[in-house]
C-alpha cells in the first residue's frame, strides 16, 4: 500500500509526525479517509477521535476540533486538542465532565454557552470511548 506524509500539530505539541497507510478523520461535514494520492481538501473538525493507520497497526488520537488539509505534501492536520488515546486517563476525562456539569449553573450568557458547547464536546468523546467501535 502506499504511504503519505501525516503531520498532527496542536498548539501544545506534535502529536504525530510520520508516513501513514490511512487516516481516518473525524470531519465536520461526516468523516473522511485519506490515502496516498488524496485529492487537494480542506475540511474543519468536529471533536471525535481520529485513526492512523500505518504498517497494519491502528492508532487513535482525541481531537477537539480545527483543520484539516490534504495536499500533494500529504496531510496536514491542526487540531485544538490531540491526546493519544493511549495517555488518556478515562477516569480523570469522567471527572473532567462531571466538573463541568457542576460548574453548568454558575454561568451566564457568552460563558454559559462556551461552557455547554466545551461539555458537549467532552461527551461526545465519552461516548465514542464507550461505544464497541474502539474495542
Amino acid at each position: 500500500m502506499a504511504t503519505f506524509h501525516f503531520d498532527l500539530v496542536s498548539p501544545e505539541k506534535i502529536a504525530f509526525s510520520g508516513e501513514v497507510d490511512q487516516v481516518d478523520v473525524p470531519g465536520q461535514e461526516g468523516d473522511f479517509g485519506v490515502l496516498a494520492g488524496h485529492a487537494p481538501f480542506v475540511a474543519a473538525l468536529r471533536p471525535g477521535i481520529l485513526t492512523v493507520t500505518s504498517g497494519g497497526s491502528q492508532q487513535k488520537i482525541i481531537v477537539l476540533g480545527g483543520l484539516a488539509e490534504v495536499s500533494d505534501k500529504g496531510l496536514t492536520v491542526l487540531a485544538d486538542v490531540a491526546t493519544s488515546l493511549k495517555d488518556l486517563d478515562q477516569s480523570a476525562f469522567a471527572a473532567e465532565i462531571a466538573g463541568l456539569e457542576s460548574k453548568l449553573a454558575e454561568k451566564q450568557g457568552n460563558e454559559l454557552d462556551r461552557a455547554i458547547e466545551r461539555l458537549d464536546h467532552f461527551k461526545t468523546i465519552q461516548q465514542q470511548l464507550n461505544s464497541t467501535a474502539l474495542h
